[in-house]
């Protein structure tokens, strides 16, 4: 029988008001001078202010680092590493999503063992212990504030870095629901299903477990309920905090029996075009999915049992498709672009995409192997 690891942050706080435990929690770490990692945008509205103030509260000092990008790079993490330097930082918060997250780890990293970001291209590269890191997040999609994953962008190669390694998995979580009440309708459908795809991977990967398992279609039936309310009205402070949970599940589920080539071909877009992640996700998820269905058709038709779908009579074959219906159409009710033509994606780099996509650490764990004509052809699909 196969050995199994599991790994989640040591601490993880759900619920509205929870991020003004931070103070504390710093202090638990024995941290007394926070570099806050976040964007420029969560900087302009305050939201880094707010969560210095609640650190200053407790009598500690904290620094601010607005330079994370989406889909942030060996630059940013260059940039933020400096300020840590320069600031005489002991312990790291991150603020935002996948983003923030992952340049933070980018920073914790290099922090702790010296070299560059690309140093840690691939699994468990790390050998010494890391800085303290606290999660601070603010959509519910990533779950980067969760799990032992970052994605660094490789701006020479137009590449983006996967890295996993149980060393950068945060110490703490902190998924207050009030922090994504402002989180704009677009913004909440594509984190929504990133969500939705870490949960659908997680559970037809072939490293899937009983644990795995049960996060992943707990997540994927908050999701089906909840995400068209978040996105509908984002002030539904229950939405929020059930989609809040859905993500954190769903990052249970992957960081543990990981991903697929949805994130494989994903990264890629990412790398090449710079586009959102979550997009990038919910255009390719369906197509994979039926490139996947004879693989794990079963898997698939618990899926579509998770999403509401009526099966009965239905060939397992059937049932499976239906789940892969059920994508298309919760993607179209909240305004997911219907194919990667609507985000000016050319087919002339197809090749090389599906070249490093193959390289990707994501499609090892995929349920049906694919050979690089394959993948070729399903960018083709989502076009």
């Amino acid at each position: 029988m196969a050995v199994t690891g599991y790994f989640i942050p040591s601490v993880n706080l759900q619920g509205a008001g929870c991020v003004q435990e931070i103070g504390n929690r710093i202090k638990s770490l024995g941290g007394e001078k926070a570099l806050i990692v976040t964007d420029s945008g969560l900087v302009k509205l305050g939201m880094a202010d707010k969560i210095k103030a609640f650190i200053e509260e407790a009598n500690l000092k904290a620094v601010v680092f607005g330079g994370a990008e989406p889909n942030p790079t060996d630059n940013n993490v260059e940039a933020g590493l400096k300020v840590w330097e320069e600031e005489n930082c002991d312990i790291l918060v991150s603020l935002g999503g996948g983003s923030s997250h992952d340049c933070a780890k980018g920073i914790r990293l290099i922090a702790g063992n010296g070299g560059k970001i690309h140093d840690y291209e691939g699994v468990d590269k790390s050998n010494n212990p890391l800085v303290p890191l606290v999660a601070i997040n603010t959509t519910a999609g990533t779950a980067s504030e969760m799990t032992r994953f970052a994605v660094i962008t490789d701006t020479n190669r137009k590449v983006k870095m996967a890295i996993a390694d149980w060393r950068i998995t945060p110490s703490i979580s902190i998924n207050d629901p009030e922090l994504m009440v402002g989180l704009p309708p677009t913004l909440t459908a594509a984190t929504g299903m990133d969500a939705l795809t870490h949960a659908v991977e997680a559970y037809v990967s072939i490293d899937a477990n009983p644990l795995t398992d049960s996060a992943a279609l707990t997540a994927i039936k908050l999701i089906v309920e909840y995400l068209p309310k978040a996105v509908a009205n984002g002030a539904n402070i229950e939405a929020r905090e059930k989609m809040a949970y859905a993500q954190f599940l769903a990052g249970m589920a992957f960081n543990n029996a990981s991903l697929g080539y949805v994130h494989a071909m994903a990264h890629q877009l990412g790398g090449f075009y710079n586009l959102p992640h979550g997009v990038c996700n919910a255009i390719l998820l369906p197509h994979v999915s039926q490139f996947n269905l004879i693989g794990n058709a079963e898997r698939y038709s618990d899926i579509a049992v998770a999403m509401g779908e009526n099966i009965d009579g239905l060939s397992v074959n059937e049932a499976g498709q239906k789940s892969i219906d059920a994508i298309r159409n919760l993607s179209t009710s909240i305004g997911i672009p219907s194919g990667l033509a609507k985000l000016d994606v050319k087919e002339e780099d197809f090749e090389i995409m599906a070249t490093n996509a193959k390289l990707d650490i994501c499609q090892f764990t995929n349920p049906r192997t694919a050979t690089l004509e394959q993948v070729i052809q399903i960018y083709k699909n989502a076009l």
